[in-house]
């Protein structure tokens, strides 16, 4: 137990308190528990970042205390991010104390997205503290090209880091990003892959989030094509299926699996968005792609009380846009923070 376990007038609540401007009920956190990680991937990081000092991420008791009041408020899905949120010193101990609210039945679930470079060592440990499915980011199975794109990492890790996660029973779902220049071509191959490890696929097109080294507008491909090209070879039959997000799926019925297409800029997912991020900082986004953000932080280390925390909840919530403003072809990014900052 924790001083931040709902109290049993709290645990009864099951229909959405936080509904915003437009009608969307907010069941859905993601929450960043590190801006750090241990690769530099070309499209989400600047080659040399400098990250937070430690004063100002919050600490795993705050984080627990945030994340419990958006649970406490009809939240019933957290998913944890970073970053690269295994690379958080003491994370296991996070994860086991959200856990409570899986087994009072106050949450439906508790995932996270990794790289999967420590997948290895954890998987076992997520599995037994009730988490039941996990995102892994893999653009590519070809070594060089994962170095390259990684900066230096090692594909060697993260496939073990699968097997590992698959082992302990845990449904892994990969999340590639289409990259006109370099796994275009292998998309195909990426999807049967997973497909034949029994995992979900999922194609997500490059964002213009945070000032990076590379050129996004020349790597943008549109999923929209890339599902007309699969189209011609494979039969892909529309799913009603939803895990929460902003994935569209469908089942490739000559491998069986399940393949999402998260496409921002070719259709946007805002007309039933659902979530919104807490950064490692304490800021809550209530979108993506706009500069919108509450100091939830402030509230906290100002010493305020249970309905002061969502009071201040309630306002964020109340102020979420109706939509983003991506554009592939803006000559700056729709937001300066990177998405290591704002979380995955």
């Amino acid at each position: 137990m924790t001083p931040y376990d709902a109290s049993p007038a709290q645990a009864v609540i099951r229909s959405p308190r936080l509904i915003d401007g437009f009608g969307r009920a907010v069941t859905y956190l993601r929450v960043s528990v590190t801006d750090r990680c241990d690769l530099r991937c070309t499209y989400c990081m600047a080659e040399h970042m400098t990250f937070l000092p430690k004063a100002e991420v919050l600490s795993l008791e705050e984080l627990d205390r945030l994340a419990s009041a958006f649970v406490g408020l009809g939240v019933r899905k957290l998913r944890l991010t970073g970053g690269e949120p295994l690379v958080r010193k003491g994370i296991m101990t996070l994860v086991e104390r959200l856990s409570r609210h899986l087994r009072s039945g106050d949450l439906d679930e508790l995932t996270l997205t990794t790289n999967g470079t420590q997948l290895a060592a954890h998987a076992a440990d997520l599995a037994r503290l009730g988490v039941r499915r996990i995102n892994v980011s893999l653009d590519t199975l070809e070594p060089d090209l994962f170095r390259k794109l990684t900066r230096g990492g090692d594909l060697a890790k993260v496939l073990a880091g699968i097997d590992a996660a698959l082992a302990a029973g845990l449904r892994v779902k990969i999340n590639a990003v289409a990259l006109r220049h370099d796994n275009a071509q292998e998309l195909p191959a990426l999807i049967q892959w997973a497909h034949g490890l029994g995992a979900d696929m999922t194609l997500i097109e490059t964002m213009p989030l945070g000032e990076v080294e590379v050129d996004r507008t020349d790597q943008y491909l549109s999923l929209r094509d890339v599902r007309r090209d699969l189209a011609s070879f494979w039969t892909l039959t529309d799913l009603a299926y939803a895990t929460g997000g902003p994935a569209r799926y469908v089942r490739v019925e000559e491998t069986g699996g399940r393949l999402g297409f998260i496409t921002p800029l070719s259709h946007n997912f805002c007309e039933a968005c659902n979530r919104v991020r807490l950064t490692c900082t304490g800021t809550l986004h209530t979108c993506l792609g706009r500069d919108d953000a509450s100091d939830l932080r402030a509230v906290l280390r100002g010493g305020a009380d249970e309905a002061g925390l969502e009071r201040a909840i309630f306002a964020a919530i109340g102020a979420k846009p109706q939509g983003h403003d991506f554009h592939i072809d803006a000559a700056r990014p729709a937001v300066a923070r990177h998405m290591s900052t704002t979380g995955g």
